[in-house]
């Protein structure tokens, strides 16, 4: 059962959702579901939590409706644990939760699109070489339609995160006085301009912001950009990855970083952070052709 709250908070949405997801493995389970772990065993194993305490800490999320139990085998049923759209409201919390603590408990609290490469965030981003990206769909700027952010039929696929274009909205006021921000136009025509090298090597290319795909799609046809730009407005691959964030104007931005996947959906390169944009579009372009 899910806490009560006492009744002078029972107003407080704040005590209503930490009633629900306020304890430390309740939200450690939303993160690995999150990221692709969602049978029993694995999240045991991914989190080190007794038997026992996995099973109330489930019971309760999907009491809660933050998860649901999807059968994946009979004789005997076993099941499955997936975020309904209440756990995925989540994702956004513990987007925030993660960039509070890289800039105010791993950092010196100064506000950066970037980070030093000894830093936990470029730890983070290392690690994910030899996972695999969990199955997920972002929107598409050509229609909004969601897609696998891998391309289908392709040896590889390079997915490069960038902050934010100027187009067709302005920039925060402060923009380019952020590390890190600067050169997100750039990033896509350097890759545009090798986009045709990308695809004889036999990878796709795909670029991913916290944009709107509206705000995706004035900016690539202004630009001539070929290859499909996704939007992770709600967090979800940042969240599957836990891929460095940051916060300006009000909304998470996705820090710079190149990853290629293969076709069976392993990471086999992670370049973060990117501090020379021409040098990482000509690494990526070396490690698909290696592949």
């Amino acid at each position: 059962m899910v806490r009560s709250v006492p009744e002078r908070d029972a107003a407080c949405a704040i005590a209503q959702a930490a009633a629900v997801v306020g304890d430390w493995w309740s939200l450690l389970l939303v993160r690995e579901t999150a990221r692709g772990h969602h049978r029993f065993d694995a999240l045991q194993e991914e989190l080190g939590i007794s038997r026992k305490v996995l099973a109330e800490r489930l019971a309760q999320l999907v009491d809660a409706d933050v998860l649901e139990k999807i059968p994946y085998q009979s004789g005997p049923v076993r099941y499955e644990y997936r975020l309904t759209g209440s756990g995925r409201g989540l994702l956004p919390v513990l987007l925030s939760m993660q960039d509070w603590a890289d800039r105010w408990v791993f950092g010196d609290g100064s506000l950066s699109g970037t980070a030093d490469e000894e830093s936990e965030q470029a730890r983070r981003v290392a690690s994910l070489v030899g996972e695999e990206l969990p199955v997920l769909e972002l929107p598409g700027h050509r229609d909004g339609a969601p897609l696998d952010p891998l391309a289908p039929g392709a040896a590889a696929t390079v997915l490069f995160c960038y902050p934010a274009t100027g187009r067709p909205s302005p920039l925060p006021d402060g923009w380019g006085d952020i590390p890190g921000t600067v050169g997100c136009t750039l990033e896509n025509r350097l890759f545009r301009d090798r986009y045709e090298e990308f695809r004889a090597a036999g990878a796709e290319v795909r670029g991913v912001s916290t944009q709107r795909p509206d705000e995706q799609r004035v900016f690539a046809v202004e630009e001539g950009i070929p290859f499909t730009l996704l939007s992770d407005v709600d967090l979800r691959l940042a969240a599957a990855l836990r891929l460095p964030v940051f916060r300006a104007g009000q909304a998470l931005r996705l820090k710079r970083a190149v990853l290629v996947v293969d076709r069976d959906r392993v990471v086999r390169h992670a370049r973060f952070p990117v501090t020379d944009i021409p040098a990482a579009v000509d690494e990526s372009l070396a490690v698909v052709r290696g592949l």
